[in-house]
C-alpha cells in the first residue's frame, strides 16, 4: 500500500511534500486563461496506467469537451501522496482521479459534494461501488469504471480429477487439495497464501461485514475465525501454490497449469481467453456456513472535485459530461485498452464485450453479489486486520485470540473517526 493520506498530512514532512509540489506545478496549474480567449483552463489529473493508449484516450475525451480548455497531466510516481498534497495548495487539479475520496479527504472539506450530479441516475449505478463514495447521505466521487475479483478454474483438470466448482468454502477446500497432484497445485491465491489480497471477502462469504452500516464492527462473530482457520487449513496441507514467479494479479501461473484454480481480477480475462479458449470457468468467492453468501470484492477509480478550485462550478460540469454524460467514451476507457465494467449498470448490459461467457458472469457475479471496503474501513484497521490475517494463515495463529484483538483495535478507530466527522 502506497502511504496513506492522514499519515502524509499528519507530518511535517507532508506540508514540505506540498510546498515542493506546488513549486513544481509552477504556472501549470489549470487556474489560468490558455491565452486563446477560451476562458478559465481546467487541470485534470489521472494516475499513470500501464494500459496502453489510455493517456491518449484521456486527453482525447477533454478535447472533445467545448465548455471548457481541460488539459490532463498523466502522474507518474506516487500518485496518491501526489494529489493529498496538492489539495491543500491552490496549484493542484480542478478534477482528479481518485481511489476514494477517502475519509479524510471528505471529512477535511478538500473535495465538493457531487450528490446533484446523480439526478435521475443514481440507481444506475450498483451500490456497492457508490457506497464507499457517499459520506453522510452526499456523493463525493463518480465512478469510472469498475474492477473485481474471482475465482477462475481450468474445466478439464477438474473434469479429470471428478471434481465440480466449489459453491462453499469446504468444497474449495477438499477440492483444491484433491486437484494438487505433481508439478500442478490446487489452488493460487497469491504467493502469500491469500493473506494480501483476500481482505474482507472471506468475511462476506460467511454473511458478515467489515463495518456495519450503523458504523459498527461487522465481524465480532465467531463465524468469522471459523472462516479464516479455513484458509489456514488451505495453506497447511499444502494445497496452494506458493512461490509462483508472478503474484496473483497475473494469470501466468494459471494458464502454464502450475495451478488448477486461481484468485484473480476481471482485467486477467483476456489473456486467459487468449491462452485456453473455453477451457475455463470463473465463480465467486464461495459461501461459508448457513449465513453465508459469494463473495465478490469490486473497486471504482473515480472523478471528484477539489475544494481549492477556483472553477468548482465548470468543474463539475465537466465530470459530469464525461463520466455520466458521455456514454460512448465511458465504454471505450472501460473495454478498449483493459477490461473493466463500465460504472454505468445499463452500460455495462449493453456492452458487446460482456454479454457472453465468462465476461457475462463477472459482470452478474458483481450485480449479485459485489461489495467494496467501506469508507469507514481506514488504513489503521486495515492494517490491523491484514496483519492477523496474515498471522493466521501463514503462521497458524490463533483465530478467535486474532480476531479479538482487532476488533477492539477496529472498534477504536470507528469511534474516533466518527467522532471527527
Amino acid at each position: 500500500m502506497s502511504i496513506s493520506r492522514r499519515r502524509l498530512l499528519g507530518t511535517g514532512g507532508g506540508i514540505a511534500a506540498a510546498g515542493a509540489l506546488a513549486a513544481a506545478c509552477g504556472s501549470n496549474t489549470g487556474r489560468e486563461s490558455d491565452g486563446s480567449g477560451g476562458g478559465p483552463m481546467l487541470s485534470h489529473w489521472y494516475h499513470q496506467y500501464g494500459e496502453a493508449g489510455t493517456e491518449k484516450a484521456v486527453k482525447r475525451y477533454a478535447a472533445d469537451y467545448d465548455k471548457a480548455d481541460v488539459k490532463v497531466q498523466w502522474r507518474p510516481g506516487n500518485y496518491d501522496q501526489q494529489t493529498s498534497a496538492a489539495l491543500l495548495t491552490d496549484s493542484g487539479p480542478d478534477v482528479f482521479e481518485v481511489d476514494g475520496p477517502t475519509l479524510d479527504q471528505i471529512q477535511g472539506g478538500q473535495v465538493v459534494d457531487l450528490t446533484d450530479l446523480f439526478d435521475g441516475v443514481k440507481d444506475d449505478y450498483s451500490p456497492a461501488v457508490l457506497a464507499p463514495k457517499t459520506y453522510e447521505g452526499k456523493i463525493w466521487g463518480i465512478p469510472q469504471v469498475i474492477d473485481m475479483q474471482m475465482l477462475y478454474y481450468r474445466k478439464s483438470l477438474l473434469a479429470d480429477a471428478g471434481v465440480k466448482p466449489p459453491r462453499t468454502l469446504d468444497e474449495l477446500v477438499d477440492a483444491a487439495k484433491e486437484l494438487a497432484t505433481g508439478k500442478v497445485k490446487g489452488l493460487f491465491l497469491g504467493n502469500d497464501g491469500g493473506a494480501g489480497v483476500l481482505g474482507g471477502t472471506p468475511l462476506r462469504a460467511a454473511g458478515l461485514e467489515l463495518v456495519t452500516d450503523d458504523g459498527e464492527v461487522g465481524f465480532d462473530d465467531p463465524a468469522a475465525a471459523r472462516t479464516l482457520g479455513k484458509l489456514r487449513a488451505l495453506y497447511s496441507d499444502k494445497s496452494l501454490l506458493l512461490g509462483a514467479p508472478a503474484d496473483w494479479s497475473d494469470p501466468s501461473a494459471f494458464v502454464q497449469e502450475l495451478t488448477a484454480m486461481q484468485w484473480s481480477g476481471l482485467w486477467a480475462l483476456p489473456m486467459i481467453e487468449k491462452e485456453l479458449g473455453d477451457d475455463f470457468g470463473v465463480i465467486p468467492f464461495p459461501k461459508d456456513g448457513p449465513a453465508g453468501r459469494p463473495s465478490v470484492p469490486v473497486g471504482a477509480y473515480g472523478a471528484a472535485v477539489s475544494a481549492r478550485s477556483a472553477h468548482k462550478a465548470r468543474a463539475k460540469a465537466y465530470a459530469k459530461w464525461l463520466w455520466i454524460d458521455r456514454t460512448d467514451h465511458q465504454e471505450d476507457f472501460a473495454l478498449s485498452y483493459g477490461f473493466h465494467i463500465p460504472a454505468r449498470i445499463s452500460l455495462a448490459k449493453k456492452a458487446d464485450k460482456l454479454k457472453r461467457g465468462a465476461a457475462a458472469d463477472a459482470v452478474r457475479f458483481t450485480n449479485d453479489y459485489g461489495y467494496a471496503q467501506p469508507l469507514l474501513w481506514t488504513t489503521a484497521s486495515r492494517t490491523a486486520y491484514q496483519d492477523a490475517l496474515s498471522r493466521i494463515i501463514k503462521d497458524g495463529a490463533n483465530p478467535e485470540s486474532e480476531l479479538k484483538s482487532v476488533v477492539r483495535k477496529v472498534r477504536a478507530e470507528l469511534r474516533r473517526v466518527q467522532k471527527k466527522g
